[in-house]
């Protein structure tokens, strides 16, 4: 059996902590607030899986959690342990930890969290729906589960698997290439869509909105996205009616309708 191709997201979050600074770990901390509906963490358990760059374990932080991060890639734990090293505060726990989703072991080992967080990961780990079952598992009761799942998009799904596939069996030093070719493509698309809306066609407003809305690069979203291997998508009730059953309660879902992206989940576990 040929083993799937799996992205460096490490790598790519490496080059993502170049760029970070203080106006995008506000943003970030703005993010989590308005995802949460939550103006503090104080006192809470905040468990990051999938942390990435580990920049919303640190807004977690910020906001007076104490954090456990986890992520199955060495470059992103070893990311998240240099912007703690430079952004972190001493005064609030913060443990950074190697690791998969799917290790039934190792979660099981982490206890339980107020908050468990997930965004943008879970279907990126090869088994989406055991990672969130897993993920739910480790939410207190009364606690929050926060995640992000690609939408499906039927048939554009599949393009975009085929898309990164391709990224990921072409030569490292020509997948710059191929993710400015594919970028590009679709951003024309979208100047051609705000000319048809009357609005001004150069895309530095809707870059300068995914800074603003977590605190992200344009480019380095580009690269996530065309490049992420292990992929698949859900549509949000795939996500919601399992969960609900679980005795979990949807307390926001922001969705992209038919269109690609992740839709968001905050769900709160009923009390046992």
């Amino acid at each position: 059996m040929t083993k799937e191709a799996r992205f460096a997201f490490g790598k790519n979050w490496q080059a993502f902590l170049a760029e970070l600074d203080e106006d995008r770990i506000d943003q970030a901390v703005i993010s989590l607030q308005q995802s949460l509906g939550l103006e503090t963490l104080d006192g809470k358990r905040f468990m990051d899986l999938g942390c990435g760059s580990g920049l919303f374990s640190l807004a977690a932080q910020r906001l007076g959690a104490d954090v456990i991060s986890i992520d199955y890639d060495r470059f992103s734990v070893a990311c998240s342990e240099e912007l703690r090293k430079r952004f972190g505060s001493k005064s609030q726990q913060w443990e950074i930890k190697e690791g998969s989703v799917l290790d039934d072991v190792l979660m099981q080992s982490l206890g339980y969290a107020d908050i468990v967080y997930s965004w943008g990961v879970l279907h990126h780990t090869g088994a989406m729906n055991k990672a969130i079952s897993m993920a739910a598992e480790r939410t207190k009761p009364k606690g929050l589960f926060c995640l992000a799942i690609y939408n499906d998009q039927g048939g554009a799904s599949r393009r975009w698997l085929q898309i990164k596939k391709i990224y990921n069996g072409i030569p490292p030093w020509f997948r710059f290439f191929w993710v400015l070719s594919v970028a590009g493509i679709y951003e024309f698309k979208f100047v051609l869509a705000r000319l048809v809306r009357f609005r001004n066609p150069l895309p530095f407003r809707d870059w300068h909105a995914k800074r603003q809305d977590r605190g992200m690069s344009a480019w380095h979203d580009w690269v996530d996205w065309i490049g992420g291997l292990p992929f698949e998508v859900a549509k949000p009730e795939e996500i919601v009616v399992p969960l609900r059953q679980r005795g979990f309660v949807l307390e926001n879902m922001k969705t992209v309708a038919n269109g690609w992206g992740c839709n968001e989940f905050v769900f709160s576990k009923a009390q046992s």
